[in-house]
């Protein structure tokens, strides 16, 4: 131990740490800090970058209105708000887009069910099948509204096989309207629905089934004892993702809808905002309601999962 000269002449002990030898690693690791943590800097680079910055200016930009907003609606820097919940024509795309994107969404998740218990069994063509029931997600929503316009429009496929067999006498009116769109939110969700669906199953162990089938229950038994409840947490968050899919429908609304009527959903108005008025703070305001909503039926969902469910899911997913 060293000693330091005092003010007298006499030299105290010096009672400073030994400097530690340890490597820098070593020292933060005895704090609990991982240098691997490092790694995670290029990852919180590029969600700052294209997202929270985004997500920041836009939050910024419906507290900027433009001065026509400003006169018509009044409320100061709130004067986007009150034109979104004011204005019929904006606020009422809020209804439109639920009616369309909670049907699709529940339907998708419904039907899946019954399609991946059959596919989970093993037999012949059970590969071909499942291939042709995840084939839309690679031809995207433009392509499936395309193939919609030459299949189900007024002088598509259907409609002149249905007028040549006398069974219509004018061509039935399935694009351009609520149906066109709820029919392609159907056609590219249901895979998704699906594959969750599948997932979840393939978790679920099977000799419970076994066990149950043994006692004498029978298949409904076996489905809503068993597979129902082990599987309910899965189609909650099923349900969930095919909703948000389903809520930002866009391309869909605009090529098989009827854009500026049955059909105006919420992003639709942001882009004619955006596109057409170059109200860029509206906008944002109307995509920043988009995700209050879709955070709200989110909540909601996750509640009643909770609240009926407390255990681990059934499924891989």
């Amino acid at each position: 131990m060293s000693t330091a000269p005092t003010a007298s002449g006499h030299r105290t002990p010096d009672r400073r740490a030994p400097r530690s030898t340890a490597s820098l690693r070593h020292r933060l690791a005895e704090r609990g800090v991982d240098s691997s943590l490092w790694l995670m800097v290029p990852a919180l680079v590029f969600a700052l970058a294209l997202f929270v910055y985004p997500f920041s200016y836009g939050i910024g930009l419906t507290f900027q209105p433009s001065l026509a907003a400003q006169e018509r609606w009044g409320g100061g820097v709130l004067a986007n708000y009150v034109a979104f919940f004011r204005d019929p024509f904006v606020f009422d795309s809020v209804w439109i887009t639920m009616r369309l994107a909670l049907p699709a969404a529940l339907f998708n998740v419904i039907a899946s069910i019954p399609v991946a218990l059959v596919l989970r069994r093993r037999f012949r063509g059970k590969r071909l099948m499942t291939s042709v029931l995840v084939l839309p997600i690679t031809l995207g929503t433009v392509l499936t509204a395309q193939g919609l316009l030459i299949f189900a429009g007024r002088q598509g496929w259907l409609n002149r096989f249905l007028m040549a067999a006398g069974l219509v006498d004018e061509p039935l009116q399935l694009v351009n309207n609520y149906v066109g769109v709820m029919l392609s939110l159907i056609i590219t969700g249901f895979p998704f629905a699906f594959l969750l669906v599948s997932s979840y199953l393939s978790g679920i162990d099977p000799s419970l089934e076994s066990a149950a089938r043994t006692l004498g229950a029978g298949w409904w038994q076996r489905f809503r004892r068993i597979t129902m409840p082990l599987l309910a947490p899965g189609l909650a968050t099923t349900f969930i993702l095919t909703f948000v899919l389903a809520f930002s429908v866009f391309p869909s609304a605009r090529l098989v809808g009827d854009a500026m009527g049955s059909t105006r959903v919420m992003s639709l108005m942001a882009f004619r905002a955006f596109g057409e008025q170059n109200d860029y703070p509206m906008a944002s305001t109307i995509a920043l309601m988009m995700g209050v909503v879709e955070l709200a039926v989110v909540a909601l969902v996750l509640a009643w999962r909770a609240l009926l469910y407390k255990g681990s899911t059934g499924g891989k997913g």
